[in-house]
């Protein structure tokens, strides 16, 4: 099938390069393929479910032409990151946009928590993260080079990274990790033409509420969440731009809301949450 028209008045455009997503089966990480893929890009498509990334494949074929390598793989493992990069290099694929989507969140006191499970969160948030990213940084720099419209490195922060969350202390911590990460990187990078950014929804409706413990009733839409549409909008209208910010606050109220904290007493902050995470 020829690839879908797509109108190239855009300033990030792809088109005739690889992008790999990680978390790419549900989701935001499914969100940001779909519009990779209707941009002009052929993609790597990276989870733990085979079945659904499969799936996926065949549909952004039919949609838009493009050619996805599917590779599951479940990155908190260890050496998962080194075995993805080995894969790519037999495949002789070069990545020219990362996005780092997958990650998930526990919920509890952490005195309660569970360590195996904190040490997964921490390797899928924070390791993974790092280290895919330092393995395909210089092909991300390169494409940049080539194509200085066409290259992008976006990692999904949260609203999380701007304030300790008490009983979600460790993904908070990520996430601030996250945030802290990309900006520096955005830095580091400035001149190549990569645009670099920090991906900062607060909650979305996805099956990342469920992981989190976060239940809502079947078909039910979180209170105050954000589309996957919304944020994946809002996230490309940002590459479109000549400058692409270092960090996106998805949605009016979430940038209120980050802006209020970061004048507000921090106590008065972790109290405000603290009390919002028992209800």
């Amino acid at each position: 099938m020829a690839r879908a028209a797509f109108h190239r008045s855009a300033v990030f455009d792809p088109m005739g390069t690889v992008a790999l997503v990680t978390g790419a089966s549900s989701g935001l990480g499914e969100g940001f393929a779909r519009e990779l893929a209707r941009r002009g890009a052929d993609l790597v498509l990276v989870a733990r479910r085979q079945a659904r990334l499969e799936a996926l494949a065949v549909d952004l074929a039919e949609k838009f032409g493009t050619v996805s390598t599917v590779i599951p793989l479940d990155l908190a493992a260890p050496g998962a990151v080194a075995e993805l990069v080995t894969d790519l290099t037999t495949r002789d694929i070069r990545v020219g946009t990362l996005v780092n989507s997958a990650g998930f969140a526990t919920v509890g006191n952490f005195v309660d928590s569970d360590a195996a499970r904190e040490a997964e969160q921490i390797a899928l948030n924070v390791q993974a993260l790092t280290l895919l990213t330092r393995e395909l940084l210089p092909d991300l720099v390169a494409t940049a080079r080539r194509a200085p419209t066409g290259a992008a490195l976006m990692n999904l922060a949260s609203t999380a990274a701007f304030q300790a969350v008490p009983r979600m202390s460790v993904y908070a911590a990520s996430k601030a990790y996250v945030l802290s990460f990309t900006e520096s990187l955005w830095y580091e990078t400035r001149g190549t033409g990569l645009k670099v950014t920090a991906v900062c929804p607060g909650l979305v409706a996805t099956e990342f509420a469920g992981v989190a413990q976060r239940t809502t009733p079947a078909g039910e839409r979180p209170r105050r969440s954000l589309s996957v549409d919304e944020v994946v909008g809002s996230t490309f209208a940002a590459l479109d731009r000549a400058a692409t910010p270092p960090l996106i606050v998805n949605g009016a109220r979430n940038r209120m809301l980050t802006r209020v904290s970061a004048f507000a007493p921090r106590r008065a902050v972790l109290a405000v949450l603290g009390r919002r995470r028992r209800s």
